[in-house]
């Protein structure tokens, strides 16, 4: 068998190196043409197929975890009817940046092989070096992913609660923080955040603040808010 294949590709390898005797040099040029065309149109519709939510839930580590706990959040379901999937926070939109990430991902096929978050309390034991992974990374790339839908240029700060908007133009727009400083467990559940900055702590000069237009609801959602973070 192994004599049969090191035959198959010593033929093959003599084909490709051997000049053509009786091929114009116009056809070689357009089946070259041709020839990468096909491939790349048919590596592209591969790297697409591999952006779809559907291929990301596809193993059950996935479906079974992460995304289950996306569904509970506002990304999945809101009032706008705007949904985010998987790749379009975990996949960059531009060409070159999404080829770095999925050379990253590669990883993650290796885990999928020998089974290192296959259950769910595997997945828990590794969650808060995952978490920290994702926000690395999202910290070097200036939160690129989210920056795909959530435009700071855009953002009007009129709508927002004061403190969002005092914050986001101290720090945000001023390129001081970027979106994952403080918008840690938005689409995901926290890992056990003991001895971790979570990073959605308010500045000192802006702690006790009260935000202009409070209603009995928004004193209601800070003090959950509040209970929240004291479990951590």
């Amino acid at each position: 068998m192994i004599a049969w294949i090191r035959k198959s590709v010593l033929w093959a390898w003599r084909i490709m190196i051997t000049p053509a005797g009786t091929l114009g040099l116009g056809f070689l040029t357009l089946g070259g043409f041709i020839g990468g065309v096909l491939f790349w149109g048919a590596f592209n519709t591969a790297l697409e197929v591999t952006n779809t939510e559907k291929f990301c839930t596809s193993c059950h580590e996935m479906k079974t975890n992460v995304y289950e706990e996306l569904t509970r959040t506002v990304h999945f379901s809101n009032r706008s009817g705007v949904r985010a999937s998987c790749p379009d926070c975990h996949v960059p939109h531009e060409w070159t940046d999404k080829i770095a990430r999925k050379m990253q991902a590669s990883k993650e096929v290796w885990g999928k092989m020998f089974g290192t978050i296959n259950t769910r309390s595997k997945f828990l034991e590794h969650r808060l070096e995952l978490a920290q992974h994702e926000w690395a990374r999202m910290k070097a790339n200036d939160s690129l992913e989210c920056r795909n839908c959530h435009s700071s240029v855009a953002m009007d700060l009129q709508k927002q609660t004061q403190r969002a908007a005092d914050i986001h133009t101290q720090y945000l727009l001023t390129g001081k923080a970027t979106c994952i400083d403080c918008h840690k467990g938005i689409a995901h559940e926290l890992p056990n955040m003991e001895g971790i900055d979570p990073g959605w702590k308010m500045p000192k000069e802006l702690e006790g603040k009260k935000m202009a237009g409070d209603t009995p609801v928004d004193d209601l959602r800070r003090a959950l808010a509040e209970a929240h973070a004291g479990v951590f």
